[in-house]
């Protein structure tokens, strides 16, 4: 007889976790009472009842000192709140999973959206979802039930569709409705809220079953999701039975049977796992051949070490290379220093001190030279493998370090195990250098922890916390965006016509007029890739998520400097920029020309402005005019000659008025007047 037993059989992270609560509570003496059986199971239940765990239907039936703990599978939002409002002493295990479901149905807007959720309307976790969503909801156990759905919903309004899933809905019947959803609603916002371990669980009770000819289920009837995979593998094995105990076994379906497969439900606890495989050992007894035993999967991710070769060592002495120990025995402890860390960057003495205990595993004895060879890390590394395993579950987000940059990619250090991160995986976008993230502290999450034998892998990514803080950044940021905001941004890239800012989740551009009040012509005449600046809204197209930003100061504006600085009267020491037959451009400050006329020249009749001046050439002008409306200056270098020497020289003929433009051009196509106004304009080119 061979028993194939699934590896993902028993407890699930969530259910674990929310027993685990229980339990402690019950270690420090509290008075504990459940909201509904803490899982769906009543041997566990019982067993909880029997050290004093009451389970009650409603808060009314609390008593005074009595600690509530809501079960995994969460509750509505309004028994949260008359748990708040009441002052009761409460505890929240509700499964994380079910809780980002929660934050997703409860974020749908009332007027805009509609709540589809695939799963059974009658079980508690669903009827939790239902109390967390304000807007319109419906619920779908398959197919058909959505059909219904649709018929009612596409009648009556075209709202956004916003679609969960109960987090142990069979996985098979959620592809054949999404395809359905995504027939007949292409903009459906669609969350594939299935927990990854009932994912997993379903595809390998599905696996197993098709190759067994007796398929044992082991859970309590009334757990939705030991249900479903009853459902699943009846489908490959018709000869499955589903059990809640060992004393539930047909002999003699166990004796004929040659390939047995074993599965069990989220809410099935080893001890009933294991008597179950004892009894099939002791009814065919001789003839077992477990494939393997449910006892050596509960070990195999404990065996990295022996375990019956760990001691307890007092640090000695530290060197750069080892570490001695005392670990009871005549022989010398060392730890060489490649045993003490993963981290290929540490020192012994910043790992350990004299005097600290420890827990080692003995690597290699030598008797002759009296030494016993050990090893830190790989302790370590068993324990974190052990944590890695609970994180991966639960998808929590992880900080720690990264410790070196290696080919494809960087190794994060998390309690002693080393985690690689894919470059795909490492960084928000592409063109960042994978070397730049040594030494950081950085937020990732497990999107792979695998064993193979005594070969494991663990796989992490970075970019998806990144993704999602930047998600949570940019909904904040258009939720409070307004026009003439001011923030702080960071400079991504330049193009020929402005520049790119992070604002935190989204990007804006500072256009190059924007960059300067100066004319420029590239914007890294002004900002650089990295710069942080300080900039403010400046416009926003809602069609298109455009922002465009403002750069540039009100206070250095030129013209405001002008005012303020250089009244009409003002002497100046301008530099010739451009030269006219009516005249020449002076800059006064900078992203300021004056015009001083060709009569402003010289007290002398001259036949060009070029006759006397040259570009680059500074002079002494006076400013005779500002025209703020027009950006327009006037200046006269005739104004500052002796009186008796600023007399006008008799023009001989009439000449037109010029008027000038942000750029002047090269010739002007009249001359003006010897005493015609003078004008200016903003900085030539």
């Amino acid at each position: 007889m061979n028993i194939k037993i699934a590896k993902s059989a028993g407890f699930c992270f969530g259910v674990n976790r929310a027993i685990k609560m229980v339990e402690e509570l019950l270690d420090k003496n509290y008075k504990v009472c459940t909201l509904g059986p803490i899982i769906h199971n009543m041997e566990v239940v019982r067993d909880l009842e029997s050290r004093g765990c009451r389970t009650i239907d409603s808060v009314q039936q609390l008593k005074d000192g009595e600690t509530l703990v809501i079960r995994s599978h969460g509750v509505p939002q309004s028994i949260i709140d008359e748990l708040e409002s009441g002052g009761y002493d409460f505890k929240d295990a509700t499964c994380p999973f079910v809780k980002k479901i929660h934050t997703t149905v409860s974020s749908a807007d009332p007027d805009k959206d509609i709540v589809l959720i695939a799963g059974n309307k009658m079980h508690p976790e669903v009827c939790g979802i239902i109390g967390h969503c304000k807007a319109e909801c419906y619920t779908f156990n398959n197919e058909q039930e959505l059909d219904e759905i649709f018929s009612i919903i596409q009648k009556s309004n075209n709202k956004q569709l916003l679609v969960v899933a109960q987090t142990t809905f069979d996985t098979k019947e959620w592809k054949k409705c999404i395809k359905k959803i995504k027939n007949l609603c292409t903009n459906a916002k669609i969350f594939d809220t299935i927990c990854n371990a009932t994912s997993v669980r379903q595809t390998e009770a599905d696996t197993i079953a098709a190759s067994s000819d007796f398929m044992v289920v082991i859970g309590d009837r009334h757990s939705s999701n030991t249900g479903k995979l009853f459902d699943i593998c009846k489908k490959q094995c018709l000869n499955t039975v589903l059990i809640e105990t060992s004393g539930e076994l047909d002999y003699s379906k166990v004796r004929s049977a040659n390939n047995i497969g074993v599965t069990a439900g989220a809410s099935t606890p080893a001890r009933i796992i294991k008597e179950v495989l004892d009894t099939m050992s002791e009814i065919k007894s001789g003839e077992t051949n477990f494939e393997e035993s449910f006892e050596e999967l509960l070990e195999e991710s404990l065996k990295n070490l022996n375990t019956n070769e760990r001691v307890m060592g007092t640090v000695l002495s530290i060197a750069p290379n080892e570490v001695q120990v005392d670990v009871g025995r005549k022989q010398t402890g060392i730890i060489p220093a490649s045993e003490l860390s993963n981290d290929p960057n540490a020192r012994p003495e910043d790992i350990v001190k004299v005097g600290d205990q420890i827990e080692l595993l003995i690597m290699k004895t030598n008797d002759q030279e009296g030494t016993i060879m050990l090893s830190k890390r790989r302790v370590d590394a068993q324990k974190g493998w052990e944590e890695l395993q609970e994180k991966m579950d639960s998808q929590e987000i992880l900080t720690s370090k990264v410790t070196e940059a290696v080919k494809g990619g960087v190794i994060v250090l998390y309690n002693g195990v080393r985690i690689f991160i894919p470059a795909s995986q490492a960084t928000a976008s592409r063109d960042e250098k994978l070397e730049d993230l040594v030494g950081q502290d950085v937020e990732f999450r497990l999107i792979e922890v695998s064993q193979h034998g005594r070969r494991r892998r663990a796989i992490g990514s970075i970019r998806s916390v990144l993704k999602e803080r930047r998600a949570a950044l940019r909904e904040e940021f258009w939720k409070n965006c307004e026009i003439g905001k001011r923030y702080k941004g960071v400079v991504k890239s330049l193009t020929s016509y402005g520049a790119f800012v992070d604002l935190g989740g989204v990007f804006g551009m500072i256009h190059i007029s924007e960059l300067s009040w100066t004319h420029i012509k590239h914007p890294s005449e002004v900002v650089n890739v990295g710069d942080t600046v300080d900039v403010y809204v400046k416009d926003i197209n809602e069609e298109t998520k455009k922002i465009s930003l403002g750069f540039k100061n009100a206070e250095d504006n030129p013209w405001e400097i002008l005012k303020n600085k250089y009244p009409e009267g003002t002497v100046v020491n301008a530099t010739i920029v451009g030269l006219t037959s009516f005249g020449a451009f002076a800059n006064i400050i900078p992203g300021i020309d004056g015009l001083i006329h060709i009569s402003q020249i010289a007290n002398k009749r001259i036949d060009k402005p070029s006759d006397v001046l040259k570009i680059g050439e500074t002079v002494e002008a006076k400013i005779t005019a500002i025209d703020f409306d027009k950006k327009r200056v006037s200046l006269s270098m005739r104004a500052l000659l002796p009186e008796d020497e600023q007399a006008p020289v008799k023009e001989t003929e009439a000449e037109a008025t010029v008027e000038t433009s942000d750029e002047a051009p090269a010739e002007a196509p009249v001359e003006a007047p010897a005493e015609a106004p003078v004008e200016a304009t903003e900085e030539t080119e």
